[in-house]
């Protein structure tokens, strides 16, 4: 048995042609998001799309600051910090285009006890995850390249402040969206060790 071949052919790409994407297929890619199971029936995503330049840097600052301080904390070399918030910095700002997910509360239960309230959260972030796939998927479909960040996860409150977004939005992923370069050439993925990943009871 081999994964269906629309799956096989997503790719995290990160080298992109120059070019905006249209906003009418970013939202299509959204749309598709929106398709993901959820608990309860709900709708517990909100999409910001980032399309241009000062949006982007001001993402990238937000949650670089953020990031600079826990390398800092970490005692990590400054020059070294540099250079990776930069890196960071570059990756996120000359993307054709990023969607934001975040999450709130609406649609989900709500638990006196925090076991339950963490629980909650967590199977909003798993149906996140599902419409983070679906988003991909339909990109590919559409021959956009695309690349999962997960960063925004470590620094909800800045990447949401920076953005200026509601204060129950709070930003969980983010992926880059363009055109892919023509000169990307994905490499062989390795075979599935499936003896190791699943067992039988």
């Amino acid at each position: 048995m081999t994964a269906p071949d629309f799956i096989e052919a997503r790719r995290s790409i990160r080298a992109f042609a120059p070019g905006a994407v249209p906003r009418p297929k970013l939202d299509a890619l959204i749309e598709a998001a929106c398709l993901a199971p959820a608990p309860h029936h709900s709708r517990p995503w909100r999409w910001v799309i980032l399309d241009t330049g000062d949006a982007k840097r001001a993402l990238a600052d937000g949650m670089g600051a953020r990031w600079r301080a826990d390398l800092t904390t970490d005692g990590m070399a400054p020059e070294r910090i540099d250079e990776l918030v930069e890196s960071s910095r570059r990756k996120l700002t000359t993307a054709p285009a990023l969607v934001l997910g975040c999450l709130t509360w609406e649609g989900l239960d709500r638990y006196p006890d925090e076991r339950r309230r963490r629980a909650e959260w967590g199977m909003a972030l798993l149906s996140l995850g599902a419409a983070i796939e679906n988003l991909m998927l339909a990109a590919t479909d559409d021959h956009l390249a695309s690349c999962w960040v997960a960063a925004p996860i470590f620094c909800p409150e800045e990447a949401r402040d920076a953005l200026a977004l509601p204060n129950e939005w709070l930003p969980q992923a983010l992926v880059l969206v363009g055109h892919p370069d023509p000169a990307y050439q994905p490499v062989a993925r390795p075979a599935v060790p499936i003896e190791d990943l699943r067992a039988h009871r």
